[in-house]
């Protein structure tokens, strides 16, 4: 019987290669399978019939508000402009440099994942801005590509990261499984606000070895170029207004949530309070366009929403075949114990980020292994930044790499698909060997929470 369970999950794999939506083939597999597994008498419906309580959970879950409201902030800060004023003050310190065009975007996707989380927003509006000066100024276009995708992916683990919103409340409830699982009752729990703190100093390393990246090696990626660029005059009150406005949000949210100030969920709204004023200063605010963002705030929502129930249908049908059971004895069984155990989990999902997207393998496999995982001894923030910067390379790992895409819909005719690929495959490394890191010295994960809150 514990067998159908991974039958269950490679028909979903294929099911979702295959186009069909998301939420409907997690939750439609699930019931088909449970509905025959019933029949036969091979499925304990006990869990099943505890879907009602876990979705009105979900609907009524605290902390899943702040998606939203996190959402609705890097929305509404992509429409003030905010990215172009940061760009062209920062290309204009900069810009006298060789490869001072490259440090500018490197430098202006953190600021901007520090500040609206948001990956999408951020390759496409670096990749409108940025890549065709770039490629004016003699970059490559495999350097060019690669150096825009990369840097729009730290959204993803540079708080406040959407991804990191998700995987806070599925770490939770693994860590509370696995409490349970070991008999254990206790009130405590993993929050978002600990992977908040767990993921800085992981990404501030991420950017210094993009940065390295760039500096050494965007030489042999320029070529002359016939194009004059005309280098504009340093304003100072414009690189420090520009810098201001992003800085200052960024401060209020992340300090209130590291201070212990506000909770995640309270941090956000200031935050979405304060996307809408910066609106009003840069005179980008509109009644039309805050329908736009509030549309964009709803689809996007909505589509995480539903994809989180059927992922929840789906866990409780694999648990109902005893899938979880399963795991557990396979990864005790394993040679090397949990090392082994957690380098086939790191391994799988980064191969699955070839097929998958971050949500779906966030709501699929990390409540499959999490709890089996925390079970055997690992800490559940170090775990939780681990899987979150592998999850960070499904947005560049071709051929459904999401950052790949968003760039291809804006780049020129004269970039190729091909050079988009080529153009990622060394940030794919230095994201592998900040895994490496992480893995080698935990502490650069769990330093600085165990500081702040013992």
């Amino acid at each position: 019987m514990e067998y159908l369970s991974l039958v269950m999950f490679a028909v979903v794999c294929l099911v979702l290669l295959l186009g069909y939506p998301v939420a409907y083939s997690l939750a439609g597999t699930a019931l088909i399978f449970a509905g025959v597994g019933t029949f036969f008498g091979v499925f304990d419906g006990h869990y099943l019939m505890t879907t009602p309580s876990r979705l009105f959970g979900i609907l009524t879950n605290q902390t899943l508000i702040a998606v939203p409201l996190f959402v609705f902030m890097g929305i509404m800060l992509e429409k003030s402009r905010v990215a172009e004023n940061l760009l062209t003050s920062m290309s204009q310190l900069f810009g006298r440099y060789q490869s001072g065009m490259a440090v500018s975007v490197v430098l202006v996707g953190m600021l901007l994942a520090a500040s609206t989380g948001i990956v999408g927003a951020t390759v496409i509006t670096m990749g409108l801005l940025s890549l065709p000066s770039m490629l004016k100024r003699g970059y490559s276009p495999q350097f060019a590509t690669g150096t825009i995708c990369a840097t729009g992916t730290l959204g993803q683990i540079i708080p406040p990261s959407i991804a990191l919103v998700l995987l806070g409340d599925v770490m939770s409830s693994a860590y509370q499984q696995a409490q349970l699982n070991m008999g254990i009752f206790s009130p405590e729990s993993v929050s978002i606000g600990d992977l908040f703190v767990g993921a800085l100093v992981p990404g501030f390393i991420l950017v210094c070895l993009y940065l390295a990246y760039v500096l050494l090696f965007s030489n042999k990626h320029i070529q002359q170029s016939d194009c004059v660029v005309e280098q504009k005059p340093l304003d100072a009150g414009k690189l420090l207004s520009a810098l201001a406005s992003p800085l200052l949000l960024i401060f209020i949210v992340l300090g209130s949530i590291l201070t212990g100030a506000a909770t995640p969920t309270e941090a956000a709204g200031v935050g979405a309070l304060g996307a809408i004023v910066l609106a009003i200063i840069q005179k980008q605010f509109s009644l039309d366009k805050l329908k736009d963002v509030m549309l964009g705030t709803t689809k996007v929502t909505s589509m995480v929403f539903l994809i989180l129930i059927g992922a929840s249908i789906f866990s409780l049908v694999f648990r109902g075949f005893g899938g979880e059971t399963l795991i557990e004895e396979l990864f005790e069984q394993l040679p090397g114990g949990v090392f082994t155990a957690m380098l086939i989990v790191m391994v799988v999902i980064f191969l699955l980020g070839f097929i998958l997207d971050f949500i779906e393998i966030t709501f699929v496999v990390v409540p499959i292994i999490a709890p089996v995982l925390l079970a055997m001894g690992l800490d559940p923030i170090w775990l939780g930044i681990m899987i979150a910067v592998n999850l960070q390379t499904s947005f560049l790992t071709p051929p459904f790499g999401f950052a790949l895409f968003y760039l291809r819909g804006v780049a020129p005719p004269s970039v190729k698909t091909a050079d988009i690929y080529r153009g990622v495959m060394p940030f794919i490394v230095i994201q592998l060997c900040l895994l490496i890191m992480l893995a080698l010295w935990p502490e650069l994960v769990t330093g600085l929470p165990d500081y702040l809150y013992g």
